[in-house]
């Protein structure tokens, strides 16, 4: 490797290296083909040798013809050694670039209320959110993410973050013990989103890159969740809400799988549709995606609406670029091939002659 490095730094300068250097290895095939070709000329002049004596078989063979085989047979090695040189990545000239990560801000906003563990989607409704929020998160590139929990009270468990290793393990820990107060205050928790998690609104040029995804069944307890979107929908925030549950209702279960009660009677779970379509709508560009008790492919819900949206910068970085110089040697090594191909063609001519 020593040899080579300056053998192409003399064309480069020392500013130079070779970004794969494992497919030297590939050197070792075209030693192999040559051997090979040797091989298969020597075994050739062997059966001639059969038929003629060895006055008959030089004549035969020529001078001429044997130049032509030699010279096939260096070139060919030439040219395979410079192709193997090319796929070994040659480059020089290294120098430093910023590159920017664009991406957009995604909160989602879950209810962990006891509702939420009702069993009119299996497992329940929380479990199966924390499965579509998987998924989504799965498909995500440079987005930041984060994770806000509420029933009536809300939670930040994830900040915004392209941590995904954190933010899963955030997400895992999703239950109704991670707030104080039980309830659904909707409009408590877009609020909580606004000051805690987006909390750089008025230092933000634009926050059209910013959306919450809100799951829950909708059954808000006079938090004036429309307002709180409409104020997210001034700041420039989107929300996408996702109604989950019956609307005939669903009996209220606790962690034990018992029935919740309250004044002696079972607590039943509805899901607010009206609720939730009028806080998505209140923003701009928001949707209300009606789930109920069905499923829903959360990966193609940020295809579809989310990826193509604005995005922002959300981080530079500097990094290390080089000039690629691996067409100075595969352009001769073809060229080389190609000319190896013709003395080939002369070869079989001379033959048929």
């Amino acid at each position: 490797m020593g040899y080579l490095d300056q053998l192409f730094e003399s064309f480069f300068g020392a500013a130079f290296e070779f970004g794969e250097p494992r497919w030297v290895l590939g050197a070792w095939g075209v030693v192999g083909i040559l051997a090979l070709g040797l091989i298969a000329a020597r075994m050739k002049i062997r059966a001639a040798g059969r038929f003629a004596d060895a006055d008959r078989l030089s004549h035969l063979l020529g001078k001429r013809r044997r130049l032509i085989g030699w010279t096939r047979a260096l070139v060919m090695v030439i040219g395979l050694l410079l192709i193997v040189g090319a796929t070994m990545r040659p480059r020089s000239n290294p120098h430093q670039e910023t590159t920017e990560t664009l991406g957009r801000d995604i909160v989602f906003l879950v209810d962990v209320s006891k509702s939420m563990l009702v069993r009119d989607v299996a497992p329940n409704r929380l479990e199966r959110a924390k499965l579509w929020i998987n998924d989504m998160v799965s498909e995500l590139k440079t987005d930041r993410v984060g994770l806000v929990a509420f029933a009536g009270s809300s939670s930040v468990q994830s900040p915004l973050t392209t941590d995904r290793l954190f933010f899963d393990l955030a997400l895992d820990e999703l239950s109704p013990k991670v707030v104080d107060v039980g309830g659904t205050n909707i409009g408590d928790a877009i609020r909580r989103c606004m000051n805690m998690v987006f909390y750089d609104l008025e230092d933000s040029e634009t926050t059209s890159h910013r959306d919450i995804i809100l799951i829950t069944d909708g059954e808000d307890q006079e938090s004036l969740p429309i307002e709180a979107a409409r104020a997210a929908g001034a700041a420039g925030i989107r929300i996408i809400a996702l109604g989950i549950g019956s609307e005939s209702g669903a009996r209220v279960v606790d962690e034990n799988n018992r029935p919740v009660r309250q004044n002696g009677v079972e607590v039943r779970s509805r899901l607010d549709s009206g609720t939730l379509s009028q806080i998505a709508t209140a923003t701009p560009g928001g949707a209300y995606l009606e789930i109920g008790t069905g499923d829903i492919d959360l990966a193609q819900v940020y295809q579809e609406l989310i990826a193509r949206g604005d995005q922002t910068v959300l981080g530079t970085a500097s990094v290390t670029r080089w000039d690629e110089r691996y067409a100075v040697a595969l352009a001769p090594g073809l060229v080389l091939i190609l000319i190896e191909m013709l003395l080939s063609s002369l070869g079989m001519r001379k033959e048929a002659v």
